[in-house]
């Protein structure tokens, strides 16, 4: 089983961007129809979300929350050890995105910087990853920013997803410390699912995709390039095998939901939320749902909640679950204690890195 365990370190700070671009859900009434969009509405719990602007990238977000988080904590950048970015939207297919957060933030050369390819359980994965470099090195301080802009490779007439994506970037500050609350994780992945969530184009594998756009099995308009949900097998596997990790988890940990403070689920949609609450019977209160008001913003949705829940709550010591899952297909379940005044309040931010914007290979 992938299961870690890691004593004296914390997650000592997390902030979370969202783009300034609101998208009302009920302004796809003349696309896909009233009573459609309402029913929608009702399902997944969701009225807006937020979206990036042509240029806007995820690591332009998660750049201005890495930046936020360090200036909020005091830390210079040249003190970050390691950066990785969790991400399926990056800027280029190379370059690692991380190497561009790690320019504009000024950080030493000393750093370990690299991205990770996963998606909606990426926070979980990540700080694993994170912590795992920690525990064995001489590094005391590190970023695991998170990232996404999903919204960039949905057909803007696919009914079945393009009104449940939102996009955001977070950060996360990790440091090494005498004492902290262990971090638990278990960790799982079914590579049969990897047709369950797919860009199918662009890729190695197909880099000349046809753009052409054709009317798929559900009726919903895409191409190759545009991403692809089986729905109904995603909508399986989370209401089975995510709580099974989770009561897995509470068994492997010994603790139960009264352990815990609040449940920060990746925010896929109401239903299975609801689903998943009503099997481990976890009260509405430890449960704090953000999708009305931000979407399906990816792996970063957990992190929002907390922002969004807890980030005007001050000195409060907390004990969370955080829980992911999606792409992959791959799940994950991780805790951690964190007092509410390092939870900051989310940010809007509309800027781009213009530098990176390159429109001819004549500029390079």
């Amino acid at each position: 089983m992938a299961i870690f365990n890691f004593n004296n370190i914390k997650v000592s700070g997390i902030s979370t961007v969202i783009p300034k671009n609101i998208v009302k859900t009920e302004s796809y009434f003349s696309l896909f129809g009233q009573e459609e969009v309402e029913k929608f509405m009702e399902m997944t719990g969701i009225t807006e979300t937020r979206r990036t602007s042509e240029h806007q990238t995820a690591s332009d977000m998660a750049y201005k929350a890495a930046d936020h988080l360090l200036k909020k904590k005091g830390i210079d950048p040249k003190e970050i050890g390691a950066l990785v970015f969790g991400t399926h939207s990056p800027d280029y297919r190379r370059p690692a995105s991380a190497f561009i957060v790690q320019k504009r933030l000024g950080m030493s050369t000393e750093a370990a910087v690299f991205d990770i390819s996963l998606g909606c359980s990426s926070t979980v994965y990540g700080l694993q990853v994170v912590a795992s470099m920690m525990s064995n090195s001489d590094i005391n301080k590190a970023l695991l920013i998170i990232g996404d802009t999903a919204g960039k490779t949905t057909n803007p007439k696919d009914r079945a997803s393009i009104m449940l994506i939102g996009e955001a970037s977070v950060a996360i500050l990790l440091e090494k410390e005498e004492g902290a609350h262990p971090i638990t994780s278990l960790m799982r992945s079914d590579g049969e699912g990897y047709r369950y969530l797919i860009v199918p184009g662009g890729g190695y594998r197909n880099l000349n995709a046809s753009h052409d756009e054709v009317v798929c099995n559900d009726g919903n308009l895409r191409s190759l390039h545009n991403s692809f949900m089986q729905g109904m097998s995603v909508f399986t596997f989370t209401i089975s095998d995510v709580p099974r990790a989770i009561k897995d988890y509470l068994e492997l940990t010994q603790t139960n939901v009264d352990s815990y403070d609040c449940f920060a689920f990746h925010q896929a949609n109401m239903l299975i939320l609801k689903q998943i609450a009503k099997k481990l019977k976890i009260p509405e209160d430890k449960m704090p749902v953000t999708l009305p008001k931000f979407g399906n913003s990816s792996g970063a949705s957990q992190i929002v909640t907390l922002c969004d829940t807890y980030g005007h709550v001050e000195n409060k010591l907390i004990k969370v679950m955080l829980i992911g899952f999606g792409v992959g297909i791959s799940w994950g379940v991780t805790s951690l204690s964190i007092n509410t005044s390092d939870i900051f309040p989310i940010e809007e931010d509309d800027s781009v890195f213009e530098e990176g914007i390159i429109n001819s290979v004549t500029e390079l």
